[in-house]
């Protein structure tokens, strides 16, 4: 399920400028100039496959609020700006979007700490 969940975003950020495959805390991820956006997360508090992406907790909770079925965050991610997203459930135009988001947040915030 990862495998294919990792296709799909791999896909979508290669359209990205400045981006690049990596790893997050020994997991898949993918950075921006050196920052990750978007990992899959691999321990007990999610489901294989699930999808976490950085943004803002306010946006996190909007997302959440508009679609439960899609998106979520653990208490491990409670205070953490980011949002844990079911890839497999996702269209393409919300997993792109979603992505973008991330992605964003990521430039936006390397450019305020310039």
């Amino acid at each position: 399920m990862r495998d294919k969940g990792m296709a799909r975003v791999r896909a979508i950020v290669s359209a990205f400028a400045d981006v690049e495959p990596g790893t997050s805390y020994g997991c898949p991820a993918f950075k921006v100039r050196g920052k990750t956006f978007a990992w899959f997360p691999e321990n007990k508090e999610v489901p294989t496959g699930t999808l976490a992406v950085r943004m803002s907790i306010m946006e996190r909770e909007y997302l959440i609020e508009r679609e439960p079925n899609l998106y979520f965050f653990t208490p491990h991610y409670r205070d953490y700006a980011a949002v844990l997203a079911h890839v497999d459930l996702m269209s393409d135009a919300e997993l792109r979007d979603l992505l973008e988001s991330g992605y964003e947040f990521m430039v936006r915030l390397k450019k305020k700490r310039r």
